[in-house]
């Protein structure tokens, strides 16, 4: 007779991260590899992976690094928290806390050209849900929930590029037109 030993494999990982784009990556394939083993969709894994790599950017872009001597994670100066937790329904949640910035996370409405400003709106169209959470301590954390199955039907219209008809709209001078 032969028993087997379950293994109980973590379904919950927080992590410091370097303030600045040299950590995102790391953060990424911990993540992934970390929720695989866990048994995680494959599917969900590829949202919760770009949820935490834009709530991650936007962190490093908007956000001040954690102050030394605060706890939790590991996280210090120069640092972000990158955190993930599967609940007993399999639902899992992704936070990034950082030291708070000017600002609230608010999606944007980025112009046609421009370079950034799409990120919340990716997690919106991703994410069954998603918010911010401040803490006594100027901390702040950007969560999103993610499930199997909930990806919104119109994420590719919302996130693509846009039509030839809506550039054409915008009444850009043509380059090789003389004015003639």
């Amino acid at each position: 007779m032969a028993f087997v030993v379950a293994r109980e494999v973590p379904a919950s990982s927080s992590m410091a991260v370097p303030h600045g784009p040299a950590g995102v990556g790391e953060a990424r394939h911990r993540m992934r590899d970390q929720l695989r083993i866990s048994g995680v969709p494959e599917s969900v894994i590829d949202d919760a992976v770009l949820i935490l790599s834009e709530l991650l950017s936007n962190a490093c872009r908007h956000g001040r690094p954690l102050g030394e001597g605060m706890n939790g994670g590991g996280a210090g100066d120069g640092d972000v928290r990158a955190a993930w937790r599967v609940d007993k329904t399999g639902r899992l949640t992704v936070e990034v806390t950082d030291g708070g910035g000017p600002t609230r996370p608010l999606p944007a409405t980025p112009s046609v050209t421009a370079h950034g400003g799409r990120g919340l709106n990716i997690i919106t169209a991703l994410a069954e849900a998603w918010g911010v959470r401040d803490d006594i301590h100027g901390e702040v954390t950007v969560w999103a929930l993610v499930q199997s199955g909930h990806r919104h039907e119109d994420f590719a219209t919302r996130v693509a590029a846009p039509s030839a008809a809506a550039i054409a709209d915008l009444g850009l001078k043509d380059p090789f037109d003389d004015g003639d």
